[in-house]
């Protein structure tokens, strides 16, 4: 269908400049689809800075990555992009994470139900999950963007911090409800609880002066090794969890608490980088 009309200069110069009233804007803009005259009539009035800056924007839009549901829930929660973005890279906070932590915590749970040994494994491993997650959760070859957060606007010392408790308060929670579901809901439901938190800080205190993966890994074999010999000292395979064992966690988690404190430098310089 040809053109019948054309618009007005005036008109065309006072769209560029944004002061036609909505109506008469979708008008024009409509016409110019079909119009190669009076597009000819609009382009030197057009800022050409404007129509970079609108593709850009476009681009952005486009190509921008989209967040997944870690990240969604992050920026639902009112955390800024860049600590959401940084966060949701965390290999410890993805959905694949979870359920193998969910799968590992549901045969612990069913071995729980066999008798006093399952006990033993259960107490023993759910201390270990947020160890194993932490130590997945920073450095090099294992964080994804790991140069991105070494960038960041922000010291390594307090990613660290700010992912490590993510990682803990995502497998406390999940250990919690597998907790739930044990034969007895007695002081072993919970016993569980103190040793995570020694254990976590233990690692992050042994990780300013060795790798992440190395560091978690020795914690995870001398916890082993003191809940089987304590246990076959007193003749009770939770004795471990008793009072003296949770007084034990206590002063770990202080003397851990201090050596962060002291040594929060180390992971500005990553002796293991």
């Amino acid at each position: 269908m040809s053109i019948q009309w054309h618009a007005d200069p005036e008109a065309v110069s006072r769209y560029a400049g944004g002061e036609l009233d909505e109506a008469r804007t979708y008008s024009l803009e409509a016409h110019f689809l079909a119009c190669s005259r009076c597009r000819a009539l609009l382009s030197p009035l057009v800022d050409p800075g404007a129509i970079e800056r609108v593709w850009f924007e476009i681009e952005e839009s486009v190509d921008a990555p989209r967040p997944g549901p870690v990240e969604r829930a992050l920026l639902g929660l009112g955390l800024p992009d860049h600590l959401s973005r940084l966060l949701a890279a965390t290999p410890s906070l993805r959905l694949s994470w979870f359920g193998a932590v969910a799968v590992a915590l549901a045969f612990a749970v069913l071995a729980a139900h066999g008798g006093h040994p399952g006990l033993v494994m259960f107490l023993a491993m759910a201390p270990l999950i947020p160890v194993a997650g932490v130590a997945a959760s920073f450095g090099p070859g294992i964080d994804p963007t790991y140069e991105i957060g070494v960038a960041a606007p922000l010291r390594s010392f307090m990613l660290l911090l700010i992912r490590s408790t993510a990682v803990l308060v995502a497998s406390l929670v999940l250990i919690g409800l597998a907790a739930l579901a044990l034969p007895s809901l007695d002081w072993s439901a919970a016993a569980w609880l103190l040793p995570a938190f020694a254990l976590t800080l233990v690692t992050l205190a042994v990780s300013t002066v060795a790798e992440p993966v190395p560091s978690a890994v020795g914690v995870a074999l001398g916890w082993i090794i003191s809940v089987g010999l304590v246990g076959r000292l007193a003749g009770d395979g939770v004795a471990a969890f008793h009072a003296g064992g949770q007084v034990l966690c206590l002063a770990l988690i202080l003397v851990s608490g201090m050596i962060l404190t002291r040594r929060s430098e180390a992971f500005e310089r990553r002796p293991w980088a």
